[in-house]
């Protein structure tokens, strides 16, 4: 199982996230507070995750701006579904938790992945995955549900306000 640790956290700089399976580093993330983008540091290698449009894109940091490896695009707003393309594989993105926010990752009927959550005041980011599912790629979805989470907390702030500023008037 991947998770993403605290900032700062065993070892890394103020800002970078590690990706930890069990109490080992095996990635960094240095995700951005204010727009979709993230960079990661996996092995010897730098990717660079963004958004371009509607989708979602990862690629090496070393190859031009429109280049993609990865990519996932939302499929439905109201469902929470997505599609992705994952190592020349499609996969899509579905809900298995509303209450929880978690998500299950399936391509031709079979899960190749699941979220989760750490749990407690700040939950962060869970991934369990099949072991055949590069690390890379499992970064990049473990970076995806940092976005949808992010997301998601927005809307309910928003509508919070909204409700705080409507029932002051």
């Amino acid at each position: 199982m991947l998770e993403l640790g605290k900032s700062g956290s065993h070892g890394t700089p103020k800002g970078t996230v590690p990706v930890l399976e069990g109490e080992a580093v095996v990635a960094t993330l240095h995700a951005s507070n204010w727009k979709e983008a993230a960079t990661a540091v996996i092995g010897d290698r730098t990717w660079v995750f963004g958004k371009r449009g509607r989708e979602l894109t990862a690629r090496w940091e070393a190859e031009p701006d429109d280049a993609v490896r990865l990519r996932a695009r939302q499929t439905s707003l109201w469902k929470g579904t997505w599609q992705l393309e994952l190592d020349g594989a499609t996969v899509e993105m579905t809900s298995s938790s509303w209450w929880q926010g978690t998500h299950r990752y399936t391509t031709g009927g079979r899960t190749v992945a699941e979220s989760g959550t750490t749990g407690g005041w700040s939950p962060r980011p869970t991934l369990t995955a099949d072991d055949d599912l590069p690390l890379a790629t499992r970064v990049f979805l473990l970076w995806i549900e940092l976005v949808v989470t992010r997301r998601n907390n927005a809307v309910v702030v928003g509508a919070t306000s909204a409700a705080v500023i409507g029932g002051s008037s």
